[in-house]
């Protein structure tokens, strides 16, 4: 990928990240450098070709060799979360190569609008391209295959697949976070959560695959049940207002205001037939200029649900709260 082909973000996303001196004061030992391969918009017209690009890059750069590959489907400006990648980069001793495509110029909350489609097919275009190439090396050869996106980036993440069978057998891991309302898996495993779970974090089938939390810190949901095989991971803040955001919201009282409300939702939250809805529209563009760990800004929140997905058998909580402070001073 030529440079000048990446675009601003894709720059940023490529030129930055914890170099191998920082990775090796974490892991206080020898570490690898990252790998990070991006196609912007200018590297094609075409998104099927923008993400076979990008894989020809990432196969030159050594990225199937790693011992972990994400596929991260990018927020409609083409960024990628710093704290996404870098606590990913930092848990694995740098042992990682994660590969985006852009798809937009658009900020998110006007590609939740216009731009739904392009998220769609840039999400799957870039899964199944890495995919291929992926599913024809030899089993104990493959690197561990891992999902992410925020926002509109989950949207199109999702649209790789299925169901919660498909995100099991295809990937050994996912973390998503801030999942617009209308992700089609999403709403899928929250409308059809188990009986007496609430809408802000719902348990889909005991939560055999799929869990959702609010913090992982404090805990996921259903802690008694086990939690075997591929880890599917939602990051959802109850004041988050694009998770909530809806048209539905104009017509019908939503299952999430009639219960308990979340732990940084006033109590005294009502729906109002309208204006419910524009008021949480009035949310979605100031939704990020909010705190760490409220809205639709998720930073630390990234090192504990790694942390449960990877599941490093060498990583302590003392180092997890370690790497908390490093990913949130560099946010």
């Amino acid at each position: 990928m030529p440079w000048d082909s990446l675009g601003w973000q894709g720059r940023i996303f490529v030129g930055q990240g914890p170099s191998t001196e920082q990775l090796g004061r974490f892991a206080e030992g020898p570490v690898l450098e990252p790998i990070r391969i991006y196609g912007g918009l200018a590297s094609s017209e075409d998104t099927e070709e923008r993400a076979a690009l990008a894989v020809e890059d990432l196969t030159r750069a050594g990225g199937f060799e790693r011992e972990n590959l994400v596929v991260v489907t990018t927020t409609g400006s083409g960024w990628v979360d710093p704290a996404l990648v870098d606590s990913v980069e930092y848990l694995t001793g740098g042992d990682v190569a994660t590969v985006a495509i852009q798809y937009s110029y658009l900020p998110s909350w006007i590609s939740y609008l216009v731009d739904q489609s392009k998220a769609r097919e840039a999400g799957r275009d870039l899964f199944d391209a890495v995919y291929d190439v992926w599913s024809k090396l030899p089993q104990d050869a493959r690197p561990r295959l891992l999902v992410a996106g925020e926002s509109l980036g989950s949207f199109g993440g999702e649209t790789a697949f299925s169901g919660e069978y498909d995100l099991r057998n295809r990937t050994a891991g996912t973390v998503f976070a801030g999942p617009p309302n209308f992700n089609v898996l999403f709403r899928e495993f929250s409308d059809h959560r188990d009986d007496g779970s609430p809408e802000i974090e719902p348990v889909f089938r005991d939560g055999r695959t799929v869990r959702f939390t609010n913090d992982p810190q404090a805990g996921i949901p259903p802690a008694d049940s086990p939690w075997e095989g591929s880890r599917v991971l939602y990051l959802m803040h109850p004041s988050d207002p694009i998770v909530w955001w809806s048209p539905r919201l104009i017509t019908r009282e939503p299952d999430w205001i009639g219960e308990a409300p979340g732990r940084d939702v006033l109590e005294d939250m009502v729906w109002i037939p309208f204006v419910t809805f524009w008021q949480i529209t009035a949310d979605l563009p100031f939704s990020t200029g909010v705190p760490a760990g409220h809205g639709h800004k998720y930073s630390t929140e990234y090192v504990d649900a790694w942390a449960v997905v990877l599941q490093p058998s060498d990583v302590t909580t003392e180092d997890l709260d370690s790497l908390k402070s490093i990913v949130g001073e560099e946010e």
